[in-house]
């Protein structure tokens, strides 16, 4: 009996040890499944509804690539757009939409990657009913980041998606 006793209390001890680690890392994924915090409110023109963004990884002189975390409102857009250096999105939750130009409109889910090309027009956001999380990498580039165009149209934004 002292011999399973010996082996036992440092089994209890190593479990007491861990035991705040792994509860906590269980309550933070279930009490919010976001990776990255909200961040702040976006006031711009060139959004349809509510978006929220939090800046990952500011540009600076040795990488002039900015990434951030954008939130979308169920219902919320962009308005048609094209990047200069293309842009890389990272759909991190919820359900999105994505169009670009020209073709059909793309439903994307947490764990799709979308390459934006190069001064291709395109418009992304939330679907209707549902909250969208995205990482979005967005080059700039000597003639800039970003060129707006103009509004989604309800009738773009409520077409029949299709699954990647």
């Amino acid at each position: 009996m002292k011999h399973s006793t010996k082996h036992l209390v440092p089994m209890v001890w190593l479990g007491l040890v861990l035991l705040p680690f792994g509860a906590q890392a269980q309550s933070h994924s279930d009490a919010n499944d976001a990776v990255f915090p909200r961040g702040e409110r976006l006031e711009s023109p060139h959004f349809t509804g509510a978006a929220w963004v939090y800046t990952l990884a500011p540009a600076d002189s040795a990488f002039d690539i900015p990434v951030a975390h954008v939130t979308f409102a169920p219902g919320a857009r962009t308005d048609w757009h094209r990047h200069l250096g293309g842009q890389v999105l990272l759909a991190t939750g919820g359900t999105g939409y994505y169009q670009e130009q020209g073709k059909p409109l793309r439903i994307l889910r947490k764990g799709d990657a979308v390459k934006c090309p190069p001064h291709v027009p395109h418009w992304h956001g939330a679907a209707p009913e549902a909250e969208f999380t995205q990482v979005a990498i967005t080059p700039n580039t000597p003639e800039g980041r970003t060129l707006w165009m103009q509004k989604v149209t309800d009738e773009e934004y409520h077409q029949p998606p299709q699954e990647k």
